[in-house]
């Protein structure tokens, strides 16, 4: 009876064993439902986490920054997300590690758009150059908005301070506020701004990524899920199959900023929709860029901190080189 006791208790113990290591294995990701977090999507819905040993749940929120915040404070593990000034000054003091790069705004793959209310539009705000002086809603203060909108800014030599920023929270309410006619422009991707723009509600006026190139994504993480490598390790390997694929499938049929629907494209784009909440005929036409093997342009981050820093935005005090992971980050 003891030997039957013991062999039930060694079976119990392994049981319990495996809850735990199971437990280990769960990861919760913060994103927002647009196409620069396809990788996220298609390592999802092919199973590419669960194969690398992860149950994967999805945290979908509505502006970047909250994702930052979930990240510290362990709502998520993992946030996969833009580059915000409340995410360097997390990072800044130590909350938060970048271990790999997302999305890039590049020439020839449409995502962040400068659109203009028909109003505006009408009394002559024809170009993005032309946005100086102008009414313009971005999600928050220091977003990938209001960071691309200073690019420009620089790039054409009209102040940033002349411009009337105004931080309406969300994309939605940005997308309102544009229609609305209550702000003379907007920054927003176009999966975002599409329906606005097909129903004639406002008009597209250029792109981000052809104005001003720029690292707009990255995976990061707090250094309490860092400590946990094997975890790290599981979800970067993921990740990288899933932006290995994206980009020789998906982005390699890109002629005109629009991917082209065939055998291959198709189940991707598919699965892009399904988590974007979008038609395949409207995913086709926002395909972020996104590095296939995953890096990250570490030059440009130092340069955004740079820059948020010099506008206040963003504590001084620090440099990319202590906010990045490097054991994971693969640079560019």
């Amino acid at each position: 009876m003891k030997m039957f006791a013991r062999l039930a208790l060694v079976s119990l113990l392994a049981i319990a064993a495996c809850g735990i290591a199971r437990a280990e294995d769960k990861a919760r990701i913060g994103v927002l439902r647009l196409s620069s977090s396809a990788p996220v999507f298609i390592a999802q819905d092919k199973g590419y986490f669960r194969e690398a040993g992860l149950d994967v749940e999805l945290k979908f929120f509505d502006a970047a920054q909250p994702i930052a915040v979930a990240t510290t404070s362990g709502d998520v593990d993992f946030g996969i997300t833009a580059f915000t000034a409340g995410l360097y000054n997390l990072a800044g003091k130590g909350t938060l590690k970048v271990i790999g790069g997302m999305s890039r705004e590049k020439a020839g793959y449409p995502l962040i758009g400068y659109f203009a209310s028909n109003n505006a539009y009408a009394a002559g705000l024809k170009t993005p150059k032309d946005l100086a002086g102008k009414r313009i809603a971005v999600t928050q203060v220091g977003s990938s908005f209001h960071y691309s909108l200073g690019l420009l800014a620089d790039k054409y030599g009209f102040k940033l301070a002349d411009v009337k920023v105004l931080p309406l929270q969300s994309l939605s309410n940005a997308a309102a506020a544009l229609k609305g006619e209550t702000v003379d422009a907007a920054l927003l991707p176009i999966s975002t701004a599409r329906a606005l723009v097909d129903s004639g509600g406002a008009k597209l006026l250029g792109w981000v990524g052809d104005e001003t190139p720029w690292q707009l994504g990255a995976v990061f993480a707090s250094p309490k899920t860092l400590a946990n490598k094997p975890l790290v390790t599981k979800l970067l390997t993921a990740l990288a199959r899933a932006d290995r694929e994206y980009h020789d499938v998906l982005l390699a049929s890109v002629k005109d900023g629009k991917a082209d629907i065939n055998d291959k494209t198709k189940p991707l784009l598919e699965i892009i929709a399904k988590y974007t909440n979008l038609p395949v005929e409207q995913v086709v036409g926002n395909c972020a860029y996104i590095d296939p093997e995953g890096k990250l342009d570490v030059k440009n981050v130092g340069n955004q901190i740079e820059w948020l820093q010099e506008q206040g935005f963003v504590d001084k005090g620090f440099t990319a080189d202590a906010i990045i992971a490097k054991e994971y980050v693969k640079a560019d």
